[in-house]
């Protein structure tokens, strides 16, 4: 899960801004993820779900992990383009979690949507909604830094209560010390 940092105040002091903001957002971001295999199933205001499935959970994690790091790339590049066309700029958080979901079309008659639902689902959007709280940009789970050798690019935030989730949960963000 992705969203933009401070859009509603965005959207309250430059309302003109919004759709061009949104779009100039949304390129950077979508492009990280389909360059690093994934896939965007929902643009939702300013936020954005994504997946990357595969058979080995390790370089789906890997690819989550680079879709990430070239994001937040790609908005400090559109923050500096941005800046000198004197329009608004903001930031992203982004949260990051591994686990099995459903998929499918849900709605009714009138409207289906493809999706994923389930625990996993709404873990990641309550460790994106935690960013703010830690003051980090990306966060990630125990169970997505538990996966292969994650944690060497991560270090622990401390553990949380999410909310909707039964147990606190270790953070992770990532490591400026650790290598490439």
């Amino acid at each position: 899960f992705s969203d933009l940092r401070g859009f509603t105040r965005i959207t309250d002091t430059a309302p003109e801004q919004v759709i061009p903001l949104l779009n100039d957002y949304s390129d950077a971001i979508v492009s990280a993820i389909h360059e690093n295999g994934g896939d965007v199933l929902k643009l939702i205001g300013d936020g954005t779900l994504a997946i990357f499935t595969g058979d080995n959970r390790a370089n789906a994690c890997g690819a989550a992990l680079s879709a990430a790091i070239a994001a937040r790339a790609g908005i400090v590049e559109l923050n500096r383009q941005r800046v000198a066309d004197g329009k608004p700029i903001t930031d992203m958080y982004l949260g990051l979690h591994v686990g099995e979901v459903f998929y499918g079309n849900v709605g009714s008659r009138e409207r289906l949507d493809f999706t994923v639902v389930g625990p996993a689902v709404n873990e990641a959007s309550r460790i994106a909604a935690m960013c703010r709280s830690v003051d980090q940009p990306v966060l990630m789970s125990s169970a997505f830094a538990d996966v292969d050798d994650m944690r060497r690019r991560l270090v622990s935030v401390g553990r949380y209560a999410l909310r909707g989730v039964a147990r606190p949960q270790e953070l992770f963000t990532l490591d400026p010390n650790a290598p490439a």
